[in-house]
């Protein structure tokens, strides 16, 4: 009987070593990336000449690659962070209009997903379609009349274009509105019975309950406005008003180690808010699914 016991046991833990190894490759892959960007900004300038001079020199050979570089240096983050103030333009601009955004959503969608996820009114159902159906058109498809209409109120090559038409989104909206919905009706039939006003309910019962909703919703727009790229490709000419996703200099061997230097600071922010959001990203996982 201990035999049998002792089989299974072993059966068991062979199966989750290799579990744990068939998630491990893919995860690798996704990481090797993000290793070949911290190594090639380490990297001087000779050792990326040798190993990128097939791609630049329109070689048919291989490139090559070093894990672990032969003579590591700091001079691509040096000149990046001390010499080159028109990144820090770019960063200020990035922030400016992420931030924006943002507080934007939360002031004008917070209240939309409230009042679909709470009020009962004729028509709001389909009216909520109607947002689900907007999330789900591509930036291409909504980009000419988006321009148009910037361009009759001469917002064109300003921050107000690319800030104005996401605080509008409706992706949170969605998000909130399943975050609002998670919570028992019941509750605000009490409260109301008590005594408590709408905006009482919405602070004090609405806001504390749904902040899972509203932070996924946060986290998630951080991600995808801090990286977004063709919207101020799309309505904004004045290179200095661009955000860091666009800053990517004209690139040659000897400066490869600076683009990949600028790529790594552009990603520790996004990184930062993925690992501090990631349990709320999965409460919106959750409530994306939730049916009525």
């Amino acid at each position: 009987m201990k035999i049998i016991v002792n089989h299974k046991k072993r059966i068991k833990n062979i199966r989750r070593e290799l579990t744990t190894i068939l998630l491990l490759l893919p995860a690798a892959l996704v990481c090797l990336p993000v290793l070949l960007l911290v190594t090639g900004s380490v990297m001087g300038n000779g050792e990326l000449k040798q190993c990128l001079s097939p791609i630049f020199a329109e070689e048919l050979q291989f490139v090559t690659w070093k894990l672990i570089p032969d003579y590591p240096t700091f001079e691509n983050y040096g000149k990046l962070l001390f010499l080159t103030p028109q990144f820090f333009v770019l960063f200020w601009n990035s922030i400016k209009i992420v931030g924006c955004i943002l507080i934007g959503q939360l002031l004008v969608g917070v209240p939309a997903a409230w009042a679909f996820a709470v009020y009962r009114v004729k028509g709001s159902r389909a009216l909520f379609a109607l947002y689900v159906v907007l999330m789900l058109l591509p930036f291409q498809v909504m980009m000419l009349s988006s321009y148009l209409v910037l361009n009759r109120f001469g917002m064109l090559d300003t921050h107000q274009a690319v800030i104005l038409p996401a605080v509008f989104s409706t992706f949170p909206v969605f998000l909130s509105y399943g975050g609002f919905r998670s919570i028992p009706m019941q509750l605000f039939e009490a409260a109301r019975i008590d005594g408590a006003g709408e905006f009482t309910i919405f602070r004090k019962i609405g806001l504390p309950l749904g902040k899972s909703g509203l932070l996924s919703a946060m986290v998630l727009g951080f991600l995808e406005y801090w990286n977004m790229m063709e919207q101020p490709m799309a309505f904004l000419e004045d290179k200095s008003l661009w955000p860091l996703s666009l800053y990517l200099p004209e690139i040659t061997w000897a400066q490869a180690g600076y683009a990949f230097g600028a790529s790594i600071i552009t990603l520790i922010p996004a990184v930062f808010v993925f690992v501090w959001g990631q349990d709320y990203l999965e409460q919106g996982i959750i409530f994306s699914g939730l049916k009525e």
